[in-house]
């Protein structure tokens, strides 16, 4: 899942938290093979990345790319939004 373009890393992963102005939790997920019993297990990571116009919301599907040091824990940023979450007000349209 992980790509590069201008030797950075770019990956998509799905919003988890929203609270924070202009930034954003992204849990990314990723599966790695033991190296002696070959067994696949998952993993996942969970990155805060800048979100400058507060686009992104809890449940989207992400992409984001890393960069400098933009605060403490802060080192990624989000390029676009790959895919919306689905609210309950849309649900409850489609039903209607």
């Amino acid at each position: 899942m992980t790509t590069r373009t201008n030797r950075r890393k770019t990956v998509s992963g799905k919003v988890v938290s929203d609270k924070m102005n202009k930034t954003r939790v992204v849990q990314v997920f990723w599966t790695s093979q033991h190296s002696d019993y070959l067994k696949t297990t998952p993993r996942a990571v969970k990155y805060k990345a800048h979100d400058e116009k507060n686009e992104a919301r809890m449940g989207d599907t992400v992409k984001i790319m890393e960069t400098r040091p933009l605060s403490k824990d802060k080192r990624w940023v989000i390029l676009e939004v790959l895919q919306k979450a689905r609210t309950k007000i849309q649900e409850g349209a489609q039903t209607i």
